[in-house]
């Protein structure tokens, strides 16, 4: 079908002018095509690098399915990755976003996490960039953002940990959990997911033993070991070990003794351990013991199910929820950037950008542009962050992750599987 917004026409030509975000190209046939450029901020070797890798790739099928798209609706458009590996690091991304806006880049995928979020705010607005995270959580108030006003420009399509935080405490509360001894990343993201989860727990009647936090850059786990080691003696059963961070969980496992009794216990994770590779290559025996129950945003389509397959064809093994969450904010943001293209003569306006992004997204959620969402409606709140969502809990067998259950966030029930 054709897009609904149309192309200005005037003696053949298209009125579409250079900007810098732009390249122009020649096609065979000999068509003018404009280049948008698409930064692609992503952990490939840091603590998130499972799922940075599988953003990557899935962000190049999309690259290439987006172009085929505007050329089958006579779009002249093409949009071009340019991808950055930032480690998960708030300072390491802020490096990244100012040399990639230096070449012109006006509209971001990512960053990953809240803190890169977090650190990049107060450029990306007094730039004017816009970006759309996948995976960054944090309540807009733990990232600095006052008002939505001042997050105009910063998108996420994922729920804030106001919902993980809930989706955390009831799975303590269905695994039969009394005490819990808290680990968690000192940063933004686990600053913030941490209060929430904490907030859950004790609604739920389960006692905090401790809340321990650790370094995000934390080698020798040490201490941390002895510390829950001694905090857990003696208890039973009924006790528990939350662990809010990323993928060091892996190197933490690997560091306990294997005669630990912190490896009797269960242990329950979030979105930055669900699915971990690391998690499987460094510590699986361990993680088989302790289950490490881990949440993460869950809602597909069956059009994610034709993603997934090529996505597994590639060789890429199995793309993770943030991964289809890029995917769909990709289509989104390439859609919207063209249409402002179009209605302003090919000149970036950053605020017409927001504005249509917010738009897009329900007319992508409804099909109206002929390309079907991989994970279902996307309602966004005043905030601009994906409104609810249901999460999968996912645990350590010895075949490997497992979905074994899903929290819904509109009843707080768990379907175990």
């Amino acid at each position: 079908m054709p897009y609904y917004w149309g192309a200005i026409l005037i003696g053949g030509v298209f009125l579409a002018g250079c900007t810098q975000n732009q390249e122009t190209t020649t096609t065979q046939s000999g068509s003018k095509e404009n280049v948008i450029k698409v930064g692609l901020l992503v952990d490939l070797s840091g603590g998130l690098a499972t799922y940075g890798n599988n953003e990557k790739h899935i962000c190049e099928i999309a690259e290439e399915k987006i172009n085929k798209y505007f050329e089958e609706k006579g779009m002249p458009y093409k949009v071009k990755l340019y991808v950055e590996d930032t480690r998960a690091d708030p300072n390491i991304c802020l490096q990244k976003v100012q040399a990639l806006h230096a070449q012109g880049i006006t509209f971001f995928l990512g960053p990953m996490a809240s803190g890169e979020v977090k650190n990049i705010k107060g450029f990306i607005n007094s730039n004017k960039i816009v970006i759309i995270s996948p995976s960054s959580t944090a309540p807009p108030q733990m990232l600095g953002f006052r008002t939505p006003e001042e997050k105009k420009y910063v998108f996420r399509f994922v729920p804030t940990d106001n919902f993980q935080g809930n989706a955390i405490g009831d799975v303590a509360k269905q695994l039969g959990l009394k005490n819990v001894i808290v680990i968690y990343r000192k940063d933004a993201w686990g600053d913030g997911l941490e209060r929430a989860t904490v907030e859950k727990l004790k609604a739920n009647g389960i006692n905090i033993i401790d809340e321990i936090p650790y370094d995000p850059n934390i080698g020798d786990w040490s201490p941390i070991i002895q510390t829950t080691t001694n905090k857990i003696a003696g208890k039973g059963n009924d006790t528990g070990v939350i662990f809010i961070g990323y993928e060091e969980v892996a190197t933490l496992l690997s560091q306990i003794d294997d005669n630990s009794p912190l490896l009797k216990h269960v242990w329950i994770g979030c979105d930055g351990t669900a699915n971990s590779k690391k998690v499987l290559e460094e510590a699986k025996n361990k993680a088989v013991k302790v289950k490490l129950y881990s949440t993460m945003f869950q809602s597909e389509t069956d059009e994610a199910e034709k993603i997934k397959e090529e996505f597994k064809k590639r060789g890429y093994g199995e793309p993770d929820q943030y991964a289809l969450n890029v995917y769909d904010a990709f289509w989104v943001g390439a859609i919207s950037y063209a249409e402002m293209l179009n209605k302003t003569g090919g000149k970036y306006d950053a605020d017409l950008l927001s504005k249509l992004i917010k738009e897009n997204t329900v007319k992508y959620s409804e099909g109206q542009f002929g390309v079907k969402s991989v994970t279902g409606y996307i309602k966004l709140n005043e905030w601009n962050d994906r409104a609810s969502g249901n999460y999968g809990i996912f645990a350590v067998t010895e075949d490997g992750w497992k979905l074994v259950g899903v929290w819904d966030s509109t009843t707080g029930k768990i379907n175990w599987k």
